[in-house]
């Protein structure tokens, strides 16, 4: 109620300069631990370097008063001191410069930031009063000092400062982990981001999964609304490449420091199958897991973490172990010049009014400056930073240090545009007796864009970049020493699957491991099957299923199938693959052979029919309908039949390029024989018409004209298919699993169907007319048996198209050949069968005479 009361006061009352004796600068002052230098101008910092048990110290002064009660009360954040250290270094570096703000000196105020509203507004207020006191608008500074607030380690901080510091537009700037809220300039207007966006954050860590193969993973992370975000978007990136959930666990902070809370969270990390954990939240929140020490709970599992988690050893835990091998993510920056020399050199006799170092150095060195301990250890004068491990300093700045110093020179840049203008505006003026009022800097830092002394380019307001990480590997040695190694990096511009490089020789993986251990829902599976999905539950538990036809899993632990070579094909048990046979329609099986002795038989036939009415060629019957014509036909027919024997035995070149032309050719001049002698039959009927101009037709030559012409085009389509896109000799590996098929390609399917479909035309051509001229009264008229014949012949090719396309290998041939074969002997079987039957057995019937009295339609 206190610090409501403050609000109150702050809302309604204006900032005031008490200098008069009475007023609150000569009022008690409240305690917070501060380090104070001055300058013409004073930077605020807020950093959380002090954790510890706001109910235990009722009486500030006795913490103020009493180093020896902070050290047995408190625990460091060595990591947020090096924040400390960045700030004073750059502020340092920028009063030295001869270049930026000359004439001028930065000083800085730095107080301990609690994650505690009350403590907060607490110091918030003693930096607007000025050397640590707590009246609301009231400064005892005789000109305006302070200018800009440098904090936020988190939202949290951000958000409590922001909510005082915003009622008299005090820039703050922030040096956490980049939020999206703060950057709502209706909400927080005068906060302003140093550090990258990590949006790729989660997808550097997924990447990382990816790389070991850990699809079961756990989560833990506190209860700040960050952490929520940064869940549901490594969630949304895991789902996206099938890495599943096992568990989710969030810290609650107000539970922290309950040992039954305590065993149930770590009982419930423990009994978890995963392997694998990642942890992401603020460090104070994690602090009671860092150090917790609830009896035989050892938790050997790899960790993924950020280095805002502050991982640090505490001194003779054994329990500490747990991290030991952990992968850590951390933001890649560029080395500071001058930055390590300014830690070996620093300590507490250079610096004696920082009661922040004299505590850091008693507790990282384990000695005292001032009184001895019952060992009688004094903290040596010759005593450096640079000696000490991982758990107190790192030499190199870390993320969060580089972004402080960056945040120092962007104010003082700021402060220096602003100063030229007002020189540029008030050729009178000076600028260092003139006043400063901060809200006069915003505009100066929205725009602000610099070169740091590590040059990189350094801007401001909302073109925060995406970061790229370093991914360290955190180990532990028994000498309660500690090691950060470098072991790879996550490029966020990379190309799409080589964002990540891994050394992954270089890690030390956690203890019982011995090397990268995967981290799956449920065991894999066996030889011979692979992985499917079980309903309701996540992808990553599935069960195991044969594999797929045509693949095969030859080892345990494979999560996919894999194919087997294109001339190879699976065993039974699908872990070995075998050799195909080769499938082709050869003379040597019993349907090879069968076909070949039928298509010889028969053109043979055809031979001998041809010369049964070469033998009677003065007979009536085989006079009849135009002679040539039926030799024509009778030839064509018989190389019909021998055409078929191409399509038998492994395709050749030879025979790919022979095979449907042939054919195609052949058909085509019988069945425009038979369109000529149809035609014959209605010109002869027409011929016996008074009058009739068909008789100069009659015995010409113009029925073989039309053969040739018929025959011409189907050669042309060839000739062209040939020169276009010929076929080939081709195997086919995927129609069959257990052979090869040895087939011809037909090249161009349309140049193929083009001849089918001219013979088609020409096939329902020919049974059109001899339809049409079956009933003509004319004693030679054959056009009844050639109706039938065409017919047949029509009847086994639309057969034949189905039947066609749902075969594959050697059967396609097969009823390829076979319909060459029927259709064949459909049109020799029709046309000639009743006339040889006259000439051979009934010779009688085969005179003028009697097929005057008796004709045969």
């Amino acid at each position: 109620m206190f610090f409501q009361l403050y609000f109150l006061l702050l809302l309604q009352l204006p900032l005031s300069v008490g200098m008069e004796e009475g007023t609150p600068c000569h009022a008690k002052r409240a305690f917070s631990p501060a380090y104070y230098r001055d300058g013409d101008l004073v930077v605020g910092g807020f950093f959380p370097l002090l954790v510890y048990k706001l109910n235990k110290f009722p009486y500030w002064k006795w913490f103020w008063q009493n180093p020896q009660y902070i050290e047995k009360h408190h625990q460091w954040q060595p990591k947020h001191y090096y924040q400390v250290l960045a700030l004073m270094f750059a502020i340092e570096e920028i009063n030295r410069s001869t270049k930026l703000l000359p004439n001028m000196t930065l000083g800085f105020h730095i107080f301990n930031a609690y994650h505690n509203d009350d403590r907060t507004l607490e110091s918030s207020l003693m930096w607007l009063s000025g050397q640590r006191q707590t009246i609301p608008n009231y400064s005892c500074e005789r000109q305006g000092k302070s200018i800009v607030v440098i904090g936020g380690a988190t939202s949290e901080l951000t958000v409590s400062m922001g909510t005082l510091l915003e009622l008299y537009r005090f820039p703050q700037i922030s040096y956490g982990l980049f939020d999206p809220l703060l950057s709502d300039p209706v909400q927080f207007p005068s906060v302003y981001q140093m550090a990258s966006r990590d949006t790729s954050l989660p997808l550097a860590m997924v990447r990382l999964m990816l790389h070991f193969k850990w699809t079961w993973v756990g989560l833990v992370a506190s209860d700040d609304l960050r952490s929520e975000k940064f869940l549901r978007d490594l969630q949304e990136e895991m789902a996206r490449n099938d890495v599943c959930v096992a568990f989710i666990q969030n810290i609650f902070t107000g539970l922290t420091e309950n040992k039954s809370y305590l065993s149930y969270f770590l009982k419930t990390l423990s009994s978890s199958t995963a392997r694998v954990i990642v942890i992401y939240g603020n460090t104070d929140t994690l602090l009671t897991i860092r150090f917790s020490e609830v009896p035989q709970t050892l938790l050997y599992r790899m960790w993924i973490t950020s280095s805002h988690w502050d991982i640090a050893k505490k001194t003779g835990s054994v329990y500490f172990d747990n991290f030991h091998g952990a992968l850590i993510f951390s933001e890649q920056t560029s080395k500071i010049p001058g930055f390590k020399h300014f830690l070996k050199t620093i300590n507490p006799a250079k610096y004696p009014e920082d009661i922040f170092l004299q505590n850091f150095w008693n507790a990282a060195f384990g000695c005292t400056s001032k009184h001895g301990k019952a060992d009688g250890t004094v903290c040596s004068p010759n005593a450096s930073l640079d000696t000490l491990g991982l758990s107190y300093l790192d030499m190199t700045m870390s993320h969060q240090s580089y972004t402080v110093y960056n945040a120092v020179y962007a104010v003082a840049w700021a402060l220096h545009e602003m100063f030229l203008v007002r020189s540029e505006m008030e050729s009178n003026g000076d600028g260092k007796n003139s006043v400063t009022y901060p809200w006069k800097l915003h505009s100066f830092l929205k725009s602000i864009q610099f070169n740091n002394s590590a040059g990189n380019h350094v801007i401001l307001a909302e073109k925060n970049s995406v970061a790229n990480y370093d991914i360290l590997n955190y180990v532990t040695f028994g000498n309660d020493t500690e090691v950060l190694v470098k072991v790879g990096e996550f490029i966020s511009q990379a190309p799409l699957g080589q964002e990540i490089i891994i050394q992954q020789k270089a890690i030390v993986w956690p203890r019982t491991w011995g090397e990268p251990l995967p981290s799956r829902c449920n065991k894999v599976c066996s030889p011979g099957f692979h992985i499917k999905a079980q309903e309701g539950k996540p992808v990553c538990c599935f069960d195991c299923t044969p594999c797929p036809q045509g693949q095969i899993s030859n080892q345990t632990g494979k999560d996919q199938c894999m194919k087997c070579p294109e001339d190879q094909y699976p065993n039974r048990e699908r872990i070995h693959c075998l050799p195909k046979g080769l499938n082709f329609l050869a003379y040597e099986e019993i349907l090879g052979m069968a076909l070949a002795s039928i298509a010889a038989s028969l053109s043979l036939l055809t031979a001998l029919v041809l010369w049964v009415f070469l033998k009677h060629k003065d007979t009536p019957i085989v006079k009849a309908n135009n002679q040539d014509l039926t030799y024509i036909l009778l030839f064509s027919l018989s190389l019909c039949f021998l055409c078929s024997l191409l399509f038998i035995g492994p395709p050749t070149a030879t025979n790919c390029l022979l095979r449907q032309t042939t054919f195609g050719v052949m058909f085509t001049v019988a069945v425009s024989s038979i369109l000529a002698k149809t035609i014959t039959v209605i010109l002869a009927f027409r011929a016996t018409r008074p009058g009739s101009r068909s008789r100069r037709w009659v015995g010409s030559r113009a029925p073989i004209s039309l053969v040739v012409f018929c025959t011409f085009i189907q050669v042309m389509l060839c000739a062209i298919w040939l020169l276009l896109s010929p076929p080939f000799p081709d195997a086919d590996t995927h129609s069959d699993p257990e052979h090869i098929i040895l087939e011809c390609n037909e090249g161009s399917l349309i140049a193929f169907y083009s001849i089918l479909g001219y013979m088609a035309f020409l096939a329902l051509a020919s049974f059109t007319v001899a339809f049409l001229a079956r009933n003509l009264p004319d004693t030679f008229n054959e056009a009844k048996f050639i109706t039938f014949s065409m017919f047949v012949f029509c009847s086994v090719w639309v057969s034949f198209l189905p039947t066609y396309q749902s075969t594959k290998g050697k059967m396609m041939v097969a009823v390829e050949v076979f319909s060459i074969l029927s259709s064949s002997a459909g049109l020799l079987g029709c046309i000639f069968i009743p006339k040889c039957y006259i000439i051979l057995l009934q010779p009688q019937r085969n005179n003028r005479k009697f097929l005057k009295n008796n004709p045969i339609s």
